[in-house]
Parts: C-alpha cells; sequence; structure tokens
C-alpha cells in the first residue's frame, strides 16, 4: 500500500478547512527582516545538524510526549544544533502550528517547517506562524506545483529544502534550481529506510546545491562517514527524541 496518497488527501481537506477558517488576507504580519537563514547554517563548515521535534510518526508511533516543545528546542540549541525542524502535520505525526510558533519563540535558531506542503496557502501560513524554511517533497508534488510552491517560497526569502528519493526526483530538483536538496533514505510508500540512499545520489548533487541526509541516522558515528563525503546537514529526530537527555544526545551528533 502507497503510505503517502492517504496522508496527502487528508492534508489536502485540512488545508481547505483551514483556509476557510483563516482566509490568506487574514493571517498574520511579519516583519521580512525576522527571518533567520536555515540555507546559511546549513552551508558552515562541517555536518550540520538539523535537530527535530516529533513526537510520533507512522512508522514508529509515539516516540515523546512528556516534553513540551519549548524544552526540546532550546535543548537542541544548548546542544549545538545549527537548525530545527518542526513537525506540524497532525494526524501522522501530532504536530501543529502552534507546535511552531512555540520553538520560534523560544529559540533563535532558524526553523524548519516540516509538513506535507501541496498548496499555496501553506506557505503563506508558515512563512506568518514564524517558519524560515519550508519542505517540499518532490514525490508529492506535480513539477508544475513543485516550481510553483518553490517560488512562492522563496519570493517571500524562506529557505526551501526539497526532499528526493531517487535519480528521477533529483533530476526534478537540479532542473528547479534548488539550493538546499534532502535525500530522504524513507521510502515514502513503504517506510523501509536504506541509508545507502544518501551516498548513491550524492555525486550528482555535489556543486549544484547543499545536501541534508534525512532518516535511518541514531548513531553518532553514523555522522562521520556523512562528514567525510562531504554531506552539508543530516536531520535527526527520533534518536534525539528518545534520549532521556535530549541536549547531551544532541551534543553528542553536533560535535564533528
Amino acid at each position: 500500500m502507497n503510505r503517502l496518497d492517504p496522508i496527502l488527501a487528508a492534508t489536502r481537506d485540512e488545508v481547505a478547512r483551514r483556509r476557510e477558517v483563516v482566509p490568506p488576507s487574514a493571517l498574520e504580519s511579519r516583519d521580512p527582516s525576522d527571518l533567520r537563514s536555515f540555507t546559511d547554517a546549513l552551508a558552515r563548515t562541517g555536518l550540520s545538524v538539523i535537530a527535530e521535534h516529533k513526537r510520533r510518526s507512522p512508522s514508529a508511533g509515539q516516540i515523546r510526549a512528556d516534553l513540551a516543545v519549548t524544552d526540546v528546542v532550546t535543548a537542541y540549541e544548548r546542544g549545538g544544533a545549527a537548525a530545527l525542524s518542526v513537525l506540524t502535520e497532525g494526524p501522522s505525526f501530532d504536530g501543529s502550528l502552534a507546535d511552531l510558533r512555540a520553538a520560534r519563540a523560544a529559540t533563535g535558531l532558524p526553523i524548519l517547517r516540516k509538513d506535507f506542503i501541496v498548496d499555496p496557502y501553506q506557505v503563506l501560513e508558515s512563512y506568518a506562524a514564524g517558519a524560515d524554511a519550508i519542505l517540499l517533497i518532490v514525490a508529492a508534488l506535480s513539477q508544475a506545483e513543485l516550481a510553483s510552491l518553490h517560488a512562492d517560497a522563496t519570493t517571500l526569502g524562506l529557505s526551501v529544502l526539497v526532499e528526493v528519493h531517487d535519480e528521477r526526483e533529483l533530476d526534478a530538483a537540479l532542473s528547479l534550481g534548488a539550493a538546499v536538496i534532502g535525500v530522504n533514505n524513507r521510502d515514502l510508500t513503504t517506510l523501509v529506510v536504506d541509508t545507502r540512499r544518501t551516498f548513491a545520489l550524492l555525486p550528482r548533487v555535489a556543486g549544484h546545491a547543499l545536501v541534508v541526509a534525512e532518516s535511518g541516522f541514531s548513531r553518532p558515528e553514523q555522522l562521520d562517514a556523512l562528514a567525510r563525503a562531504g554531506v552539508d546537514g543530516v536531520l535527526i529526530g527520533e534518536a534525539l527524541m528518545r534520549s532521556p537527555d535530549v541536549e547531551a544526545a544532541c551534543r553528542e551528533f553536533a560535535v564533528r
């Protein structure tokens, strides 16, 4: 069964509902100077850790429900994370835009809104809620949708993490001129993880975009191979969220 399709269908229905409640013209205003550069955080020397707040997932079930988002993200900042990722999808991940707003108020790090972005309204609400970057998943979008949403985001000054899983999707991201490309080692249709994907696709991305490795990294020593290969960033959530000491766990991954 394709695990992605029902999530996307539910997302579109929920976005339509939110748009009815709060139309685009009623979204909060924001000072453009308030933006923090997610891209610059990844471009620094060495491997940058993007630490993720994630309560649950379809593959792992409940991960952590006893910690406030503010406690998690401040621990990540103290632990040396370069940037944050905050899950805002509700039905499958128990996230919300309220989590994003709370994280924004608690930390000075740039924040990626992690969600299934399929509609221009979500780009506007991401900006209004305090995101500095959004995720666009090539597998979830047509090429026209991908290009349009990417343009909407960059016009607002948001960074975009364009996520790919294979060579075809990578070609789509490269043709877009994406500045940051994430290689998700998890197959979204089956949820199977294979960390070799990052290393297989890396040579085709080098020199064209910053590269972020996503999914499947649970031990600090795994990051050494990523750093040696020239990967710019790694997104880690579950391994950090499950730790009894989130700050110490983040520091162990971030010191490279």
